[in-house]
């Protein structure tokens, strides 16, 4: 056997590259791209330099990699959405995230009948406007688990394409959502600042917690068992999508005390989640980009519309009820970027009583996303 093709081999190799990308990503230039998408980058450089698998001469364990540990990792990251915990965002951040998720649904459909993307992407059109619905309504989990259902990450170079869009749409809007407090008061002026009473001291983020062996046992359990129930209903009720019972599954499981008090889900999740997009930019061949030329305007040009639409649609609805912009902006990136972006808003703002809704809000994004993603699908 071939040592590139050898699955052991490849393995090791994506686990390092996660490796490096989360150690590149603490230094001040990585902090720029951040570890998810250097990860990417990473494995296709290696790819392209045929020092192992892509997406022409895939192996088995790429498939593996998107049929088990992908749907598994985004099982272990809702198992941090507290719906009870959510209310301590209090009204305001809640009220504008709704907004703001149906702002996001709102601007792709707009975009999709003003545009007509179907015409350049075809069938795929569809399955890229739920992604992006569910990318731009709570981050990059329901964006993959949108993609998951229709195995759409088998497209390599499109769905490298469309990842690499949401990163430049998501980048502008981070520029955005950061000059849009100084803009708009110059035009339209604060009411007083809602501040929240939530203290966020002592508070510990769930990537702080460190994982035990009695944790472990019981996620690997808890993770393995939901997926085999999620694709079990699915053979009895073939309608409904796996990755939503699947996330159903999670987010019930987050509501019991059992499971809110194991630790480590997070981190487990994320690192699972960094595998899958090792294997993601191992399909990205450059032979095969200039291919997405036209579809790559239409891509760009698609997603800027539907977050711009977005933005218009929070700034002004958001702005008649609250106008507290560091607020609305905090919440807009929570949509579009996911709660660490927005977690970074509110420490750029020195909004300090915002940064724990911030994190709540987005794991709201994360519950909804999804849902709103089949939803477009099945709508146009």
């Amino acid at each position: 056997m071939n040592f590139v093709t050898n699955p052991t081999y490849v393995l090791a190799v994506l686990c390092f590259m996660v490796i490096l990308a989360v150690y590149v990503g603490k230094t001040k230039f990585g902090k720029k791209f951040g570890a998810a998408l250097l990860v990417i980058l990473f494995t296709a450089v290696l790819a392209n330099l045929k020092i192992i698998p892509s997406s022409s001469n895939s192996i088995p364990l790429y498939g593996g990699i998107f049929k088990y540990v992908a749907p598994i990792s985004i099982f272990y990251l809702l198992l941090n959405v507290n719906l009870t915990s959510i209310k301590r965002a209090g009204l305001p951040m809640i009220g504008l995230f709704i907004i703001g998720s149906l702002a996001t649904t709102f601007g792709i459909l707009i975009s999709w009948f003003f545009l007509e993307p179907e015409s350049v992407l075809g069938e795929s059109g569809k399955v890229i406007a739920g992604m992006l619905t569910g990318t731009y309504t709570g981050g990059s989990v329901n964006f993959n688990a949108v993609a998951l259902e229709y195995d759409f990450q088998e497209k390599g170079v499109l769905y490298a394409g469309t990842i690499a869009v949401d990163n430049v749409v998501t980048t502008l809007w981070i520029i955005v959502t950061l000059a849009l407090p100084v803009i708009m008061r110059y035009f339209w002026k604060d009411k007083t600042n809602i501040k929240s009473n939530i203290h966020t001291e002592n508070q510990s983020h769930p990537e702080d917690e460190n994982i035990d062996i009695i944790s472990l046992m019981w996620l690997i359990f808890l993770g393995v068992t939901a997926y085999y129930i999620s694709n079990v209903i699915k053979e009895f009720i073939p309608q409904i999508p796996s990755i939503i019972t699947l996330s159903t599954i999670g987010i019930l499981l987050a509501q019991t005390k059992f499971v809110a008090n194991l630790k480590g889900s997070h981190n487990l999740g994320l690192y699972l989640v960094f595998i899958f997009l090792a294997v993601i930019g191992a399909y990205c061949e450059l032979d095969a980009v200039f291919e997405l030329k036209d579809v790559g305007i239409m891509l760009l040009l698609f997603a800027g519309l539907a977050v711009m639409l977005h933005g218009v649609i929070v700034v002004l609805l958001g702005g008649l009820l609250y106008r507290d912009w560091e607020m609305i902006a905090i919440v807009s990136q929570a949509n579009v970027g996911g709660g660490t972006t927005a977690i970074a808003l509110a420490e750029s703002f020195n909004r300090k009583e915002l940064i724990l809704p911030a994190i709540l809000v987005g794991t709201l994004g994360t519950a909804l996303g999804t849902y709103l993603g089949f939803f477009v699908i099945y709508f146009i």
